[in-house]
């Protein structure tokens, strides 16, 4: 929603930025997994096979492994204790495989042992899912509002909306340190392990390192919005 030309140099302030950023690390982690998904691993397994491996190794042996359609759809589901790999990582013999499969069994890693964040996180869905979905309606409503109707019903419609888009900004911060803790446990086992030998662990460096700038991405571009919704806001009041 642009008004003008000071919601526009708003927009590109802080909207525009975080737009910008996520496009860059998009286009890295692709490029990274692209790279890396074409040079195989030594010990010649797959990434279903690392994730199971890993898994046993620390006694999960109740979690499940399932392909899933679609690429870099990776995830862990803490409900079902299933974790599940995509078509390019399930089934691949490649240091990008081996890289997104130890990271997802990272999180099942912070699930067994009750990891905090994780299970804020967890609980947050519900309410972030809400709120991404409710908050540009809630807060176009209330703009439009104060905009044409000149209501000063309009502003605590928007400031409701603004509030809501918060819980989305707050979910994208719980996730840094999620995400960035399963990195770190999946490199830890997939040398401590012995699945990656010598310097193939720099290859998995490089896909986790280029996925975990999505993250911080996404938060920025999160952060933004919430920003440029209340600077548009306020001057409108």
């Amino acid at each position: 929603m642009v008004f003008g030309g000071s919601s526009m140099m708003y927009w590109f302030m802080f909207a525009l930025p975080g737009m910008i950023l996520a496009m860059w690390a998009q286009s890295r982690v692709k490029k990274a997994f692209k790279t890396y998904s074409k040079v195989g691993t030594m010990r010649n397994v797959t990434g279903a096979q690392v994730a199971r491996a890993l898994l046993d190794s620390q006694g999960l042996y109740g979690v499940d492994i399932e392909p899933i359609k679609g690429n870099l759809t990776d995830h862990y589901d803490p409900r079902a204790k299933v974790l599940r790999l995509s078509e390019g990582v399930y089934g691949q013999n490649s240091i990008a495989a081996a890289g997104i499969a130890a990271h997802e069994m990272g999180h099942a890693l912070q699930d067994d042992q009750k990891y905090a964040a994780l299970g804020l996180r967890s609980a947050f869905v519900p309410a972030a899912n809400f709120g991404s979905r409710t908050a540009p309606i809630l807060f176009s409503i209330g703009f439009m509002l104060l905009f044409f109707v000149r209501s000063e019903l309009g502003y605590y419609v928007a400031m409701g909306g603004v509030v809501l888009f918060g819980l989305s900004v707050i979910f994208t911060l719980i996730t840094l340190p999620v995400e960035f803790d399963a990195s770190k446990r999946a490199k830890k086992l997939l040398v401590s392990n012995g699945i990656l030998i010598g310097d193939e662990i720099e290859g998995v460096n490089k896909v986790l390192d280029a996925a975990a700038w999505t993250y911080v991405a996404a938060a920025v571009a999160a952060i933004g919005q919430m920003l440029y919704y209340l600077m548009l806001l306020n001057r409108r009041r």
